[in-house]
């Protein structure tokens, strides 16, 4: 009589050899596929303004919880948006707290650099004289009245700086905006190269906004 062991492995062999023979593919079946946690593939969810009977006001999207902002938003006002908290006004300087979480004017302007070559150039051109690639192209093609503006008028070069970080947030006429391409730092930082643009362009230049490095 056999042992035991060897039994099993010739049965174990036998299965082995039968698996190999089918390619280890299953057949076909009729039956409804068995969905062990069902509700990982159908989820109860809200669609986009839907209603809902769970809340008074019948709102599935729910407005923000008073007094309380998300981690990655700016909590300070001024710098969020470019307007004095006090509603006097522009902010007429780049933040100071700005320019030290880049850890220094020169960091600031580097990234500034950046950020205005890839986001700004394209249509204002690397100097700011309103001349980029865009709108020379859109000119060629009867679009001269979509020309952007140079940063070396007057106007702009007198404009504060709230004001110029603003208009690059929200947009203004063609250009879109862009608060949800750049963060906050970043379009600060750009708006403090367009100064260095400014200035590089001018014998008498407009007043840096920036302090230097300590």
């Amino acid at each position: 009589m056999r042992p035991l062991s060897h039994t099993c492995s010739a049965l174990l062999l036998m299965v082995l050899a039968a698996l190999l023979a089918s390619g280890c593919r299953g057949q076909p079946s009729d039956e409804t596929p068995i969905v062990p946690i069902r509700n990982m593939y159908q989820q109860a969810r809200y669609g986009p303004q839907a209603r809902s009977a769970f809340f008074a006001d019948e709102r599935t999207m729910r407005p923000l919880v008073v007094d309380t902002v998300a981690r990655e938003m700016e909590v300070d006002l001024a710098i969020d948006s470019g307007f004095l908290e006090d509603g006097t006004g522009w902010v007429l300087e780049t933040p100071q707290t700005v320019v030290d979480r880049f850890g220094g004017t020169e960091e600031l302007l580097a990234r500034g650099q950046g950020r205005f070559d890839i986001f700004c150039a394209p249509c204002h051109g690397l100097t700011g004289d309103g001349r980029g690639i865009v709108a020379q192209r859109a000119a060629a093609r009867g679009g001269a009245a979509l020309q952007p503006p140079t940063f070396h008028d007057d106007r702009i070069r007198h404009m504060p700086d709230g004001q110029l970080y603003a208009t690059m947030s929200n947009g203004v006429r063609n250009m879109p905006a862009y608060d949800h391409m750049l963060p906050v730092d970043d379009r600060w930082a750009i708006v403090g190269y367009v100064r260095a643009l400014q200035m590089s362009q001018r014998s008498q230049p407009h007043a840096m906004n920036l302090e230097t490095d300590r």
